[in-house]
């Protein structure tokens, strides 16, 4: 470890976060975009796109404990390296899902969607569990809006892409080459994530400065040697706590967002606007890199009225709630008449969302000591159970009306139920101090 000046390798680990997540967040949209350039055999319509969806998303939710506990027990940079591996894998076979037949390559690519959620589910508990490692309280802010301001920059980086080998190499490309990417992300993962006091490039200066402002830097000290936090015991503690819940149920809501964006809003440009594939890849970005700089405005602002004296819960509620107002403008996208006033109010509705999605943010605040992997994955689980009910609700919706406005006005009640829940549900935010009366050995 150096002892010279001060470093900032903070600054790198966030970067990979992001970059991390962008890719994981690409390959869940990967088959919203290539759907339009499958085989028709496939009879990929919008009821049986919803079930491949559905599956993903019930996979993803139902690894987030299982996934939380093997962070505390094991660090983030082994269960989350191997995430990564396997991942890509499955990604790299949904490509060749392509040499069988339509009715099988149907089901395989479903089992595939199934594994990839469960290998994906350690993201973001990773990354709440690092960033609450490596970042002082004043700045997690900013940390926690730059890699979740990943699920909008992963489509502005990715569509065009995706597009582009969609156009001239079949759908199949899009598989392989996210397969080809995760092969290069594991590498990267593997040479430059540690433990903060375990960084070979990192100085005593910047330790103490993590130290010293909140940082939870032993959090993967001795990893395989420490208690297991998978027990009931251990989630009905966390569901205990009001402010938890409310947190859990607000993800969920701001999820439901997140969902739309990543598997229907491509075919709502494509199949309700009538935009080609090509289009589709280009319009889909503008909303995205919108709901991005909102994302990171969101986290500089919270963490800016920390800085100016304000209480940790005005400094993060206040972005929180007043962004999901702002993205309750989608529903005026159904009486949008042109695709330019369209993507204005959908760009608007984003931007919001982006500003509110600080929940990653709370849980890095308030998560109990040696417990912020499972808090995290039971935060992700609430939030991304609406991977499970988001896809097969508005699948519903235009399967039975031909239309998208309803679901349009599906996603504006659901973000305005965001705000009831980080109104009178969450209280007061502050960190979970465990003590004798409400901690057991059992854990």
């Amino acid at each position: 470890m150096q002892d010279a000046r001060e470093t900032r390798i903070r600054y790198l680990i966030i970067g990979i976060l992001f970059a991390v997540s962008c890719f994981s967040f690409a390959d869940r949209s990967a088959l919203s975009q290539a759907v339009a350039a499958m085989p028709k055999e496939m009879n990929l319509n919008p009821q049986r796109m919803g079930y491949l969806l559905f599956g993903f998303g019930w996979a993803y939710a139902l690894g987030q404990l299982p996934s939380g506990g093997l962070l505390d027990r094991f660090g983030s940079k082994r269960v989350y390296g191997i995430a990564i591996i396997l991942w890509s894998t499955f990604a790299f076979l949904t490509g060749c899902a392509g040499f069988v037949s339509a009715s099988l390559a149907f089901t395989t690519i479903f089992i595939l969607r199934i594994l990839s959620g469960l290998a994906q589910s350690p993201v973001f508990p990773g990354n709440g569990r690092i960033v609450a490692a490596w970042f002082p309280t004043t700045e997690r802010g900013r940390a926690s809006a730059i890699f979740n301001s990943s699920q909008y920059f992963a489509l502005p980086i990715f569509a065009p892409i995706f597009g582009g080998l969609l156009h001239h190499y079949g759908w199949q490309s899009c598989f392989w080459f996210m397969g080809a990417i995760g092969a290069l992300f594991s590498v990267l993962w593997f040479t430059n994530i540690y433990g903060v006091k375990d960084h070979p490039r990192i100085s005593q200066a910047e330790v103490e400065t993590i130290e010293r402002g909140g940082g939870l830097v032993n959090t993967d000290a001795n990893a395989g040697a420490k208690r297991n936090t998978l027990t009931w015991v251990t989630v009905k503690m966390l569901l205990s706590y009001r402010m938890l819940v409310g947190v859990y149920i607000g993800q969920y809501c701001i999820t439901t967002l997140t969902w739309f964006f990543l598997t229907w809003f491509p075919l709502y440009l494509a199949q309700e606007r009538h935009m080609s594939v090509l289009k589709v890849g280009f319009a889909a970005a503008v909303p995205g890199l919108c709901g991005g700089f909102g994302g990171i405005l969101g986290g500089f602002i919270s963490d800016g009225l920390l800085r100016r004296g304000y209480s940790l819960s005005f400094s993060r509620k206040l972005p929180i709630m007043a962004g999901m107002a702002l993205s309750m403008t989608i529903i005026a996208c159904n009486y949008a008449s042109s695709q330019t006033i369209m993507l204005l109010f959908m760009s608007i509705s984003f931007f919001g969302k982006g500003i509110g999605a600080l929940g990653w943010t709370v849980i890095s605040d308030t998560s109990p000591r040696g417990m912020v992997g499972m808090n995290g994955a039971l935060f992700n689980l609430c939030g991304n159970l609406a991977g499970v009910t988001t896809p097969l609700i508005i699948g519903y919706i235009v399967q039975k009306t031909h239309s998208y406005n309803g679901a349009l006005i599906f996603v504006a009640a659901i973000a305005f139920c965001a705000i009831v829940s980080y109104g009178p549900i969450v209280g007061e935010i502050k960190r979970i101090e465990l003590t004798p009366a409400n901690t057991t050995a059992n854990l």
